[in-house]
């Protein structure tokens, strides 16, 4: 496994909380994180049908436009009975002209789920991989996953996008209810950023 032996990394991405996010994990190793967006870079078009396949995409992007290495991720939630979806396409079922509205998705699906008579516990998992590419085509990927179920009512106001209904196995609270940094702690970038961190920072 390759070792990050740099000071700058260019985090692929346009979020401004990811950044942040990002940016403390790598703090004590006195790396300059700057983003995407700060190079001027466009978001590529995600074109797989994996979580690996479109963080590669987006890390190999910014990697040749920028000379640096960079870093990317690419989550969501997979549903059992639903074949997996909505998987990669987490953030498209929540797509609006308006922006993004995650409690149609989260209703979405529900019915679903609904329409199928899918037994209980409606089992589900939130994904995570993160990749860091070098500009001469090197990578390295780690993946990280919580599993638990889907549940209704959504529940809880904390957390985002599929938070409010998905419950993490051995757990009494939703991602929606749980206090933030006991989500931040188990959830499935924080177990893909450790062995990030073991892998190519320690």
């Amino acid at each position: 496994m390759r070792r990050f032996d740099g000071k700058e990394l260019v985090i692929a991405s346009h979020n401004k909380g990811k950044l942040r996010e990002i940016a403390e994990l790598l703090t004590p190793f006195g790396i300059n994180v700057s983003s995407a967006a700060d190079h001027g870079l466009d978001e590529p078009a995600e074109t797989e049908e994996t979580f690996v396949g479109n963080a590669r995409i987006k890390a190999h992007y910014a990697a040749q436009a920028t000379g640096l290495p960079a870093l990317s991720d690419d989550s969501g939630i997979t549903v059992d009975a639903l074949g997996g979806q909505p998987g990669v396409h987490t953030a498209d079922w929540a797509e609006t002209p308006d922006g993004r509205d995650f409690p149609m998705a989260m209703t979405r699906v529900w019915t679903l789920l609904e329409e199928r008579d899918a037994p209980l516990p409606r089992t589900a998992s939130f994904n995570a991989t993160l990749v860091l590419a070098w500009p001469d085509g090197h990578d390295e990927v780690f993946e990280g996953k919580v599993d638990g179920q889907v549940v209704w009512p959504m529940r809880g106001e904390e957390g985002f996008g599929f938070d409010p209904v998905f419950l993490p196995d051995g757990e009494t609270e939703t991602f929606g209810e749980m206090d933030p940094a006991r989500k931040k702690d188990m959830s499935h970038r924080a177990d893909a950023f450790r062995k990030l961190v073991k892998g190519c920072f320690a």
